[in-house]
């Protein structure tokens, strides 16, 4: 008798919490409509794919190659985001430049997102800020697994 009687006080436990919740952000949000000012707001339910929240300037987000004015990569292949990665996800191969202003470039330059932890120390460690975050994209589901190795050395 004692567990049916546990699990009876659990359940009106969670109730009162649940509607505790939902009277305190009810009353908030009447408050806004009254137009009286709160500290706090009442919670808001974002219907993500239809509206998105705004990013933070700051949010690292999938990851670009910045251009040169003739559209090719400004990547020197200098290995140095492939030394701090902490998860070895970046792999470049350098080859030689055509322009002999500039000594290597990129041929091939990838970054497996399976296996990124967005940590943004490759942007910080690019001597040349070839490698940046700031694509705003943040949608990365797919059914295939080679779907996640994303080239970036191709405009």
């Amino acid at each position: 008798m004692s567990g049916a009687w546990t699990a009876v006080k659990e359940i009106l436990r969670g109730t009162g919490i649940t509607a505790r919740h939902f009277f305190v952000n009810m009353g908030l949000h009447t408050l806004g409509l009254f137009g009286v000012r709160t500290k706090r707001r009442g919670a808001v339910t974002i219907q993500y794919p239809e509206v998105r929240k705004p990013l933070a300037p700051r949010h690292r987000s999938l990851h670009r190659l910045r251009p040169r004015g003739d559209g090719r990569p400004s990547c020197v292949a200098c290995m140095l985001c492939v030394t701090v990665c902490p998860a070895e996800c970046i792999t470049v191969e350098a080859a030689e430049d055509p322009d002999p202003e500039v000594q290597k470039a990129p041929a091939r330059f990838v970054v497996d997102l399976d296996r990124c932890c967005f940590c943004g120390f490759c942007v910080e460690a690019c001597p040349v800020d070839a490698i940046r975050m700031d694509t705003g994209e943040i949608r990365l589901a797919s059914t295939e697994r080679a779907d996640f190795a994303r080239r970036l050395d191709r405009p």
